[in-house]
C-alpha cells in the first residue's frame, strides 16, 4: 500500500484526457475527483519492473461514480493516465475498505 502525499498539482497529456473520455466515459475532472474523496486506495503496480511503476488508485467521485485509476507522481503533480469505472472485484475491494474505516487490504495476485 502506498502513501500519496505531497501532491499539490495534476499535469495532464491532452491525450489521455480524450482517451478516457472517449474510450472509458471518463472525464479528466472526476478523475481529478478521485483523489479529494475518502477513502482513496493507492497501490504500486508491482508486476513491472520500472523505476517509478504507476500506481493505482479505487476512489469515488462526488457525483458517486467509482473509478479506478492509474497514474504517476512527478514532484508535487499527478500525472494522471487512465480513468475507467471499476470492475466487480475492484468494487468489492473498495467496499471492504469502506467497511473496514478505509483500511484496505489489496494483494496483486
Amino acid at each position: 500500500m502506498e502513501e500519496l502525499t505531497g501532491a499539490a498539482r495534476f499535469e495532464w497529456d491532452g491525450r489521455n484526457r480524450d482517451k478516457n473520455r472517449t474510450l472509458n466515459g471518463v472525464e479528466w475532472w472526476e478523475i481529478e475527483e478521485v483523489f479529494f474523496n475518502d477513502p482513496l486506495l493507492v497501490a504500486a503496480d508491482a508486476t513491472l519492473p520500472q523505476a517509478l511503476p504507476p500506481l493505482h488508485a479505487l476512489g469515488r467521485t462526488r457525483g458517486g461514480r467509482h473509478l479506478h485509476v492509474v497514474f504517476t507522481t512527478h514532484g508535487p503533480a499527478i500525472r494522471a493516465i487512465s480513468g475507467r469505472p471499476m470492475k466487480r472485484k475492484e468494487r468489492s475491494i473498495y467496499a471492504q475498505a469502506v467497511r473496514n474505516g478505509g483500511s484496505p487490504a489489496l494483494r496483486r495476485r
